[in-house]
């Protein structure tokens, strides 16, 4: 018998339930593998890649690769007509990546694409530098 593309399992819930309690931080698939693995709830890293990657499809997740190097992050994305104006800062030590969503940046946008004839992805634009806990260690 064969499901329907849709089919919902108590993993891929158990998996959205814990990108959404994220709040929009971005998490590897390794991360939430040790996340299921440190409360006891047996997930495997293959499940978790297959609902990665059919949630990215549905629109329900962003996935972000920065580098080339480093995994993939993934994002759950609760109102998508807020997320693609904002940048990424990537620790280069600890590898954490975050939104810069800054007010500032719609004038960052407007001024490369009006100077310099020059339209930013947001969604591929990653600053790289430390964060403050790594700074500070």
């Amino acid at each position: 018998m064969r499901r329907p593309k849709n089919y919902n399992t108590k993993q891929r819930e158990a998996i959205l339930s814990y990108l959404i309690q994220l709040s929009g931080e971005h998490v590897t698939a390794a991360q939430i593998a040790s996340y299921f693995h440190e409360v006891e709830t047996a997930i495997g890293r293959t499940t978790i890649y297959r609902h990665l990657d059919k949630m990215t499809e549905s629109g329900d997740l962003r996935r972000y690769t920065t580098d080339g190097i480093s995994g993939a992050c993934y994002q759950f994305v609760d109102h998508p007509q807020n997320c693609p104006n904002h940048l990424h800062l990537k620790c280069e030590t600890c590898g954490e990546l975050k939104h810069l969503d800054c007010d500032m940046l719609h004038d960052i946008h407007h001024h490369v694409l009006n100077e310099h004839d020059f339209q930013i992805n947001s969604l591929k634009t990653v600053l790289y530098g430390h964060c403050r806990d790594c700074e500070l260690a």
